[in-house]
């Protein structure tokens, strides 16, 4: 069953605070989504912790 919960974020390009919606049922995982503000894609990488919540990082292609 996916679990999927709302996290705000902020762009790394045009610093604009957006809502992702992020799948719970995945411990890890790491993709990229475009800012729905400026549409340049952002990397974003999830990880649950012991309470199931997720812990979410996003960078630029410029960070790599």
């Amino acid at each position: 069953m996916n679990r999927t919960e709302a996290v705000e974020i902020q762009c790394p390009y045009c610093g604009e605070r957006i809502e992702i919606s992020v799948d719970c049922s995945l411990e890890n995982q790491s993709y990229i989504e475009d800012c729905q503000v400026c549409c340049r894609p952002i990397e974003i990488a999830v990880a649950m912790d012991e309470s199931g919540k997720p812990s979410v990082e996003v960078s630029s292609e410029d960070d790599v």
